[in-house]
């Protein structure tokens, strides 16, 4: 991103040159706009941030006229450019245009507390890196616009929110993967269906990028349109329109149907891990459940269905692999220990318990895959009107 190529930048050129400030400006809507910079003098930034291209100043000369500008004293500098307002923040400074393919993407400053004679050598190393820089700038604001607009498409496609449902205490948590865009497959929902009655689902397209986000936002939209129906018949429907699709990645899905007033839930899964179930007096299992096959596979699959008994005061904890997978540990010993945090937290609301899964996951894994994790739990008889976030 821009920030990183900033951050090496000045890692790299400023002890190798002396410099004392960098800073790294581009254009947008005919001003010029600080991308960051590095250094003691961060009145540069002031100056220059949000000038006109039109304006007497020698950042925004170079990145209209392409040429470069040396000045190795300040009075050089205050005689070209009197209202630079430079006096109290450099003694010496150069000015290099950042030009990819003939087109100028912005412009970079480099200021020093001495004066400073710039040789012919290093004046031609200096405009040579600036261009170097200009075509990692440009690659990277490519990638930070590709990647804000992922992110919004993810963000679009999760609950914003989760409904309030009587008898139910919920909290949801997406943890983005620190690999790739950031982005991922993995989604949550919740839905009411009737006063006494809720679905939930949580499930996992393989991959971290926009295909990814993309076929989870088909994959949500599929289940919630078939929520209310048998979970086995939820997950039949969702396989056969995503064979139809042929969309290249295979996605694993839970899906449960809440009967908050017969305190049952019935639970089919399509490869995914199963949920954690903690009885009201804090024993918390693994659910043992029938298996069924990834979507995307055969269209003809079948996804049996468990029903589990959901006492009031029980809560179910549902999530993505992301939450416990570690290099070096048994997928089954990762969950056993995410089992023992869910049970030491019996006496707090689910958001808390939220924070504190969320938190050894921070600690027991890379974070190289994204997390999603939704949390469910049958309130008791003197408990109010469920209620929920996500973070």
């Amino acid at each position: 991103g821009t920030q990183d190529v900033i951050t090496l930048a000045g890692d790299q050129l400023m002890p190798a040159f002396r410099i004392q400030t960098l800073v790294m400006m581009t254009s947008a809507e005919g001003r010029l706009r600080v991308e960051g910079s590095h250094g003691s003098h961060p009145a540069l930034m002031d100056r220059f941030d949000g000038a006109s291209l039109a304006s007497a100043t020698p950042a925004a000369r170079v990145l209209t006229t392409g040429v470069p500008e040396f000045y190795p004293t300040f009075t050089e500098l205050e005689r070209a450019y009197p209202a630079a307002g430079l006096r109290d923040a450099v003694a010496a400074c150069a000015f290099l245009p950042l030009i990819v393919s003939g087109h100028a993407v912005g412009s970079l400053i480099l200021a020093y507390d001495r004066p400073h004679l710039f040789e012919p050598e290093e004046r031609a190393l200096l405009t040579s890196i600036a261009g170097l820089l200009a075509q990692a700038l440009d690659r990277a604001r490519l990638y930070d616009t590709k990647d804000r607009l992922a992110r919004s498409l993810q963000a679009h496609l999760l609950p914003q929110r989760l409904p309030v449902i009587a008898g139910l205490d919920v909290a949801a948590r997406y943890l983005p993967s620190t690999r790739g865009m950031g982005i991922g497959g993995d989604f949550y929902d919740l839905i009411r269906l009737d006063d006494t009655t809720a679905a939930a689902a949580i499930g996992d397209v393989q991959g971290h990028n926009e295909n990814a986000a993309a076929l989870m936002g088909q994959v949500r939209t599929a289940v919630h349109a078939s929520a209310g129906a048998p979970p086995d018949e939820v997950l039949a429907r969702t396989n056969r329109l995503l064979t139809d699709l042929d969309p290249g990645l295979f996605t694993s899905c839970l899906y449960i149907h809440l009967d908050l007033a017969a305190h049952s839930a019935r639970i089919a899964t399509a490869g995914h891990p199963p949920p954690l179930l903690r009885q009201p007096d804090g024993q918390t299992d693994v659910l043992d459940l029938p298996p069924g096959l990834l979507l995307g596979i055969d269209p003809t699959s079948r996804y049996p269905t468990a029903e589990v008994p959901l006492l009031p005061g029980a809560a179910l904890a549902l999530f993505t692999d992301g939450l416990v997978e570690a290099p070096g540990v048994a997928f089954d010993d990762a969950v056993a220990e995410l089992a023992a945090h869910f049970a030491l937290a019996l006496d707090q609301d689910m958001e808390s318990v939220a924070d504190t899964l969320v938190q050894y996951a921070r600690r027991a894994t890379p974070g190289t895959d994204d997390i999603a994790l939704l949390l469910l739990n049958a309130l008791g008889p003197q408990g109010a009107d469920g209620y929920g976030s996500v973070r």
